[in-house]
């Protein structure tokens, strides 16, 4: 019998908001035990850490070299032929995805039988003067339609006053728990289970925009938070103190120093959010059981980037940092037919190109020639099998454009606009507050670590390699030209 398969994916949450990690704030009991009794993957990253090209990495399973994003552009087709859904379906699944899917156009189904979607707030398609009928937020957002049709009175998901990127502010969500996206996605993903065809296999994407911006968790998990200690985020020896005190102001801010009470609050609200998703991941898991099929359903857990929070004065996602492009990943199976080791931790690096094979080996589907991710399920039972030695990450960003290069104990960075290289050794400073680029006695790693960068850009169209070596300064694109023709 073919197992049925749940990814659960959330938006924004760091590799280290897990309980059973140590944390000393948040508290995660679901996924703790889901990860006790699965397989937690320690060294998982997003190799294009911002929403689009992190989700082209998980439909596709391709690098961002053959997906083509390499940065954050809306309004960019997405043609690709082979998809996670869509091998499925060929494969005898009901498919579906509940939540965020970031692709254009919006209704995009990508392979999969039907979509229930909220996006939640995009620019491009809140401009009413910028888009087709189609395309529109008011037509293409099933969530806010739900809302207007419960809560009695014409609402938007704007009326908190807090916008989808302010990663530096929260405050508790305006309205009753039920209605909140979070219990929504998990309403219409149960929903699913009772409408799904009994006679096939399921696969079911159940996306939640949270914790990602607005921090509006609901007022019980917000007084849970708010008058807890807060510990100081980690500050590298390689930050520019003077820059960070001129910045932090702007809600919506990627660097700065923020006032301490504002920045407290947004942490409790964050933390605040992982909470409430955790106990409604776990409402998601009881329906498992009560529909009959929580015995027959592997379940994939990951985010699609980290949040920096306040790490070396720095915000919301795109960097190379840890708390941007490290992410936790848990998976759980409970058929038992593939020789999980319950409650191991794997420590090979991985990333969300992974997913797409994983779960096709899983269910027993021909895996495209176009797939460039790895099956996970041999690193689960413990089996020694040929593996990649490191990931190669980028994010187009402005002048902080940025590749990195990590195998979980040691990363490169490359600064392409400014030439800065930084070399941390994870393993001792797993916090990154150490650049050791500029240390003789590393000189060799960097140049190791350096050469691998290179290897991966060579032939690039953006000419970042000429004659072997970097060249800074080149205007990057946030999408290859492949997929823009």
């Amino acid at each position: 019998m073919k197992p049925n398969l749940l990814l659960i994916t959330v938006d924004q949450m760091r590799y280290d908001c897990l309980s059973l990690l140590g944390h000393s704030v948040v508290e995660t009991p679901n996924l703790d035990r889901l990860a006790q009794s699965g397989v937690l993957f320690r060294n998982a990253y997003s190799a294009t850490p911002t929403c689009i090209p992190a989700r082209a990495a998980i439909m596709t399973g391709m690098s961002q070299r053959s997906h083509g994003r390499v940065g954050y552009q809306d309004k960019v087709a997405w043609k690709y032929e082979h998809t996670i859904a869509g091998e499925l379906a060929k494969a005898g699944y009901h498919t579906q995805c509940v939540g965020k899917m970031h692709v254009y156009p919006a209704r995009n189904l990508c392979g999969f039988h039907n979509v229930v979607l909220h996006d939640g707030y995009l620019h491009h398609n809140r401009s009413r003067s910028n888009n087709t009928v189609n395309e529109h937020f008011d037509q293409a957002d099933d969530y806010l339609q739900w809302l207007r049709q419960n809560a009695g009175v014409s609402l938007d998901i704007t009326d908190n006053g807090l916008d989808c990127n302010a990663s530096t502010v929260g405050r508790p969500w305006h309205l009753p728990e039920a209605l909140h996206p979070t219990n929504w996605c998990v309403s219409q993903s149960i929903d699913f289970l009772r409408r799904r065809d009994p006679g096939k296999p399921f696969f079911l994407w159940t996306s939640f925009v949270r914790p990602h911006s607005p921090l509006d968790p609901p007022q019980a998990y917000f007084d849970m938070y708010k008058d807890r200690e807060m510990p100081d985020p980690p500050i590298g020896d390689w930050v520019d103190e003077a820059a960070a005190a001129k910045g932090g102001y702007d809600p919506a801010t990627i660097f700065g120093r923020v006032p301490k009470r504002r920045f407290d609050r947004a942490r409790a609200a964050y933390y605040a959010l992982i909470t409430h998703l955790d106990d409604q991941i776990g409402r998601l898991l009881n329906a498992l059981f009560e529909y009959g099929v929580s015995g027959n359903t592997m379940v994939v857990f990951t985010s699609d980037h980290g949040e920096l929070m306040g790490d070396h004065h720095y915000f919301r996602k795109s960097l190379p940092y840890e708390g941007s492009a490290k992410i936790p990943f848990i998976l759980y199976d409970p058929t038992g037919g593939f020789g999980f080791k319950a409650g191991s931790e794997v420590n090979e690096v991985i990333e969300l190109r992974d997913i797409m094979p994983t779960l096709l080996d899983a269910a027993g589907a021909e895996i495209p020639a176009s797939v460039e991710g790895q099956s996970l399920l041999p690193l689960c039972s413990g089996r020694e099998v040929p593996w990649r030695s490191y990931v190669h990450g980028e994010h187009l960003v402005g002048h902080l454009s940025n590749h990195f290069a990590t195998n979980g104990k040691e990363k490169y960075i490359w600064y392409s606009q400014t030439g800065e290289e930084q070399l941390f050794q994870l393993t001792e400073d797993p916090e990154e507050l150490r650049n050791l680029a500029a240390d003789p006695a590393y000189n060799e790693q960097l140049a190791s670590w350096r050469n691998k960068v290179i290897s991966e850009l060579e032939g690039r169209e953006e000419g970042y390699v000429q004659d072997g070596r970097l060249v800074v300064g080149r205007q990057g694109k946030p999408c290859l030209s492949h997929i823009l023709a």
